[in-house]
């Protein structure tokens, strides 16, 4: 049985400014923040998930959102919904395997590893990037899983006017899409152009957006007639809602965490295994090319290790990558680790005073494989 979450982890879910070269990163999951003389130092975080976390089943941690750092949150969203008039709607919210909210339901799936320091650490390094990396991410995603729930609540779906603005929920789900970036039609809530995915998202993110406490949507959407329109009528229709009840009541647990049979080690393994990708030998090349177009150092000069670079900005350029993109950063996850393990094989390094040289060089390369993969479903052309 694992210990309850420590008041010092409930108080990393709490908003706070995020690390400026580590943004999104969970709070316990990377090193403390390091002084200049050992900032380019080798991580050791792959080494410190400890083979009893994973060789451990998912059920047998005994995670629950009631005392874990999620509570205080989902209490705190809860009070946001309140706030609007929203309070009518009464989700269920359960530790899932991700984020969901199954069809026709108002149960809200969170995902498992967020009730557990320990856990968020293995999804951070294992999973490539973390999902509720903090209270205002987790809370972004509240606000987009409720949008789904009001629209089968009140069964918004149905109505011609929705249909005609967001699409046909018959429309088939797919995890692969072809997002127009910047397209006037579509508001940007979630990374990757999630409001692009299906006519259920497009709603989702339009109702998260216009919730999201001091944003001014009028204005940031006023030169985007699509995106305008849809969110007018969010905010018509939740008008109406106030003080009416739902039509669906409807709770089903979907990989509710109980039922997760799988070890750690057994849950990312599957993960890496669907994302994994032959890589082609030219790639090393292309990785060496990066570091070495930089300017030559001066004799005497500090030099950066290039695989410790790549495992300390990983997030930052999974995420990057992912917002402008919608490639999965799941996806990217061995194939980053390839060539961090390549850089570090061949010793690769480049003058600290060229590191931002090298991080617009890695951002534009990377986003270059993530748009093949996004429009012909492989990284590298066949």
């Amino acid at each position: 049985m694992t210990a309850p979450a420590s008041t010092a982890a409930a108080e990393n879910l709490e908003p706070r400014a995020p690390a400026p070269a580590a943004a999104g990163a969970p709070a316990l999951a990377g090193p403390a923040a390091a002084g200049p003389e050992d900032r380019f130092q080798e991580s050791t975080l792959s080494d410190e998930i400890p083979a009893e976390v994973l060789s451990q089943r998912i059920c047998d941690f005994d995670l629950h959102i009631e005392g874990s750092p999620l509570e205080g949150v989902i209490e705190r969203f809860r009070r946001e919904l309140e706030g609007r008039g929203l309070d009518r709607v009464r989700p269920v919210f359960y530790l899932s395997d991700e984020w969901g909210v199954p069809e026709g339901t108002v149960a809200i799936g969170v995902p498992f590893y967020l009730a557990d320091e320990r856990l968020r650490k293995v999804q951070y390094l294992k999973g490539g990037w973390l999902p509720g990396a903090d209270a205002e991410d987790i809370l972004r995603y509240l606000r987009h899983e409720l949008g789904h729930v009001l629209n089968y609540a009140y069964r918004l779906h149905e109505s011609q006017e929705w249909t005609l603005l967001f699409g046909p929920m018959a429309r088939p789900y797919t995890d692969v899409f072809h997002a127009i970036p910047f397209s006037p039609d579509y508001v940007r809530h979630l990374p990757g152009n999630y409001a692009q995915k299906h006519p259920d998202d497009d709603w989702a993110e339009t109702f998260a957006l216009w919730l999201t406490p001091g944003l001014d949507w009028r204005q940031l959407y006023g030169d985007s007639p699509g995106a305008l329109q849809k969110l007018e009528y969010c905010e018509r229709t939740l008008a109406e809602l106030r003080g009416r009840d739902p039509q669906v009541h409807t709770v089903e647990l979907m990989a509710e965490v109980h039922d997760l049979k799988l070890t750690i080690q057994e849950f990312y393994a599957a993960e890496v295994t669907a994302g994994g990708v032959p890589v082609p030998r030219s790639l090393v090349g292309d990785l060496k090319a990066i570091f070495a177009g930089v300017a030559p150092a001066a004799e005497g000069a500090r030099l950066g290790s290039a695989a410790v670079l790549l495992r300390r900005q990983k997030d930052a350029l999974f995420n990057t990558v992912y917002r402008w993109t919608s490639a999965d950063p799941g996806q990217f996850e061995p194939l980053l680790e390839h060539l961090i393990r390549v850089a570090q094989e061949l010793g690769l390094s480049y003058p600290l005073t060229a590191r931002e040289d090298v991080l617009r060089e890695l951002a534009g390369f990377l986003t270059t494989l993530a748009m093949n993969h996004v429009y012909r479903g492989t990284f590298f052309a066949r």
